[in-house]
């Protein structure tokens, strides 16, 4: 069985991500979906909150799994038996940050590979941040995000 890994904070999960799961679940025999616990930063929604989205915004993908995680992605990676990391790329920016971590992965798990998807021309403008900011500000995030992760944003301004 063939099993990649899609890390993120997906807070909030947004269309982008979704486009990117969609594809990669099609690629692999099982996807699992990695919300990064990282004490470091405050997000906007709990991992328990991420996680529950995602599991509703995902749950026609065929193949998906959504679990949380906290330390070491490659740690991750061999936790759940994945041989492959799947990245998304928005622009050259995101490229020059994901092959440093890409080729430091490889260092330190020579089994296990990253593939880089880049993202659909729709979605290349779009963040987690971007969604944060307008909703903050009562924009209208409706473009960016499923119905039910927009109402959860909403209900937290």
């Amino acid at each position: 069985m063939k099993t990649a890994i899609y890390p993120g904070s997906f807070d909030p999960v947004t269309n982008g991500h979704i486009d990117i799961i969609r594809r990669a679940s099609k690629m692999v025999d099982r996807l699992v979906i990695g919300v990064l616990n990282n004490s470091a930063k405050s997000p906007l929604f709990s991992v328990e909150e991420r996680v529950n989205m995602l599991i509703k915004v995902t749950e026609d993908i065929p193949g998906v799994e959504v679990t949380h995680f906290t330390g070491l992605l490659v740690d991750f990676a061999d936790s759940v038996n994945a041989r492959i990391i799947v990245r998304g790329l928005r622009a050259v920016s995101d490229f020059e940050y994901e092959l440093q971590w890409a080729q430091t992965n490889r260092l330190v798990r020579p089994n296990l590979d990253t593939m880089f998807l880049v993202t659909d021309q729709n979605y290349s403008y779009l963040s987690s941040s971007t969604v944060r900011e307008l909703a903050k500000y009562h924009g209208d995030i409706s473009k960016f995000v499923p119905p039910y992760v927009e109402q959860k944003v909403l209900n937290k301004f």
